[in-house]
């Protein structure tokens, strides 16, 4: 009898070690995909347009990573956001302004030729292959609270993303251009009446959009050591399915979206038998449909969607 108590409690002391190890994963990735659909969301809230480029901006800041080489890491975060930024603002005055009055198709059409032109600057520059990045390897080590092995990295997803959260909401909510933002993502030509300054307003928002793409780009980076041509590929579909998830043009929404999406994610990796955990992102994204079946405009309604509803 005593055996079996044992045994059973070192169960239930093991299965709540499992739980909580995958609690901190599913937060971690959770955060990642968060700060993913955050750039997505913020130029569609205000332009309507669903920016698959955004992924190559994340690339853009991968491969500058590559060029920049290792100084100290304070100057390595700036350069490659202030090249992140100025990238955004680039693609923003050189693609996208041009044809900001066309329709959505159009944009779409857009988003996706810039997408591929500057994968393929990249593969023709940098080559085809992965090019390793020389990162410090004492934030990858891991350290543990009680039998509960906690990554470094994860911590730093989780910190980096809930500043920018942070950072991001005081920005909208206490500037000028913060507030006329969040009044052009509600009604754009409204604004516009009112004096808002479209140049500005979607310029501060692609800038933003460089700032977060940059950020992700680096943790990302941190996590596989390395930059391909496709770096963006797999994270902006992420984000596109974040933003569905949570509803478009919601940044509450993306966040939740990213964060349910992380979470089902690290759970199915957790508790599906192991000859159908290959099939992980295909329960993970048929789950999404599951929830869009019953909810098909996500999970939060911008005031913005539902003007034009």
């Amino acid at each position: 009898m005593h055996a079996t108590l044992v045994l059973a409690s070192a169960f239930d002391g093991a299965h709540l070690r499992f739980l909580l190890q995958s609690a901190i994963d599913a937060l971690a990735l959770g955060s990642l995909y968060s700060l993913f659909g955050l750039g997505i969301a913020l130029i569609f809230g205000i332009m309507q347009l669903i920016n698959f480029a955004y992924g190559e901006l994340m690339m853009v800041a991968g491969y500058a990573l590559v060029v920049i080489g290792n100084p100290p890491w304070p100057f390595l975060v700036l350069a490659t956001v202030v090249i992140a930024v100025l990238f955004a603002l680039s693609m923003e005055r050189v693609a996208f302004r041009p044809v900001r009055g066309a329709n959505p198709p159009t944009l779409l059409i857009t988003s996706f030729a810039v997408s591929y032109l500057l994968q393929n600057i990249a593969v023709a520059t940098f080559g085809s292959l992965p090019r390793g990045v020389n990162i410090s390897t004492s934030i990858l080590r891991p350290f543990e609270i009680g039998s509960i092995v906690v990554p470094r990295l994860d911590v730093l997803v989780v910190v980096v993303t809930a500043v920018l959260l942070v950072t991001l909401a005081l920005f909208l909510s206490r500037t000028t251009i913060g507030v006329q933002m969040r009044a052009s993502a509600e009604n754009f030509r409204m604004a516009r009446i009112l004096g808002v300054r479209a140049n500005v307003v979607i310029a501060v928002a692609f800038a933003i959009s460089g700032v977060l793409a940059s950020t992700s780009a680096i943790l990302l980076v941190l996590q596989t050591g390395s930059v391909s041509p496709t770096f963006g590929v797999q994270p902006v579909l992420v984000a596109f399915i974040a933003t569905v998830l949570g509803g478009m043009g919601s940044l509450r929404g993306a966040v939740i979206g990213g964060l349910l999406l992380g979470i089902v994610t690290v759970a199915l990796q957790a508790y599906l038998p192991l000859e159908l955990r290959y099939y992980r992102d295909a329960f993970a994204y048929g789950s999404v449909i599951v929830v869009l079946l019953a909810r098909p405009q996500g999970l939060i309604i911008s005031r913005s969607v539902m003007t034009r509803v």
